[in-house]
Formats: C-alpha cells, sequence, structure tokens
C-alpha cells in the first residue's frame, strides 16, 4: 500500500484519468472528491464488497431456482 500526505485542495493522479482531491477535512473525517471518466466505476468499498458477494450468490445458483426465485 502506498500512503501519502495531502492537505485540502491537493490531489493525487491515478493511471493518468483518475484525479482525487482533498475537499475539506474535520476532525477525523476526510472529505474528497474523485474526478474519473465515466466507464471507470467508482464505490465505497462497503458497497464494493456487497456487490462481489451478490455476483458469487448469482454465479453459484442454480439456473432453474434463479428462474423460480425471479418469476415468483
Amino acid at each position: 500500500m502506498l500512503a501519502l500526505s495531502r492537505k485540502k485542495n491537493e490531489a493525487l493522479v491515478v493511471n493518468n484519468n483518475v484525479e482525487i482531491t482533498i475537499l475539506d477535512i474535520k476532525g477525523d473525517q476526510v472529505k474528497i472528491g474523485i474526478s474519473a471518466p465515466k466507464d471507470v466505476p467508482v464505490y465505497r468499498k462497503e458497497v464494493y464488497l456487497q456487490i462481489q458477494e451478490a455476483n458469487k450468490a448469482s454465479a453459484s445458483a442454480d439456473g432453474l431456482d434463479a428462474l423460480k426465485n425471479l418469476f415468483g
């Protein structure tokens, strides 16, 4: 893991097309802004993990059971 220090209004660039800017710092909370192309998905980690779990569950479900669940 790369650890960087940034101050308010400072930024970093990832992969030449994603810019992450520190917008505000209040106590132990940091507000960031992310500028990325529309085809680059950006998720909070907890949401990303939920999506991954849902995808795993869908991939492992029996096709017939999935259809039954879909159509009630």
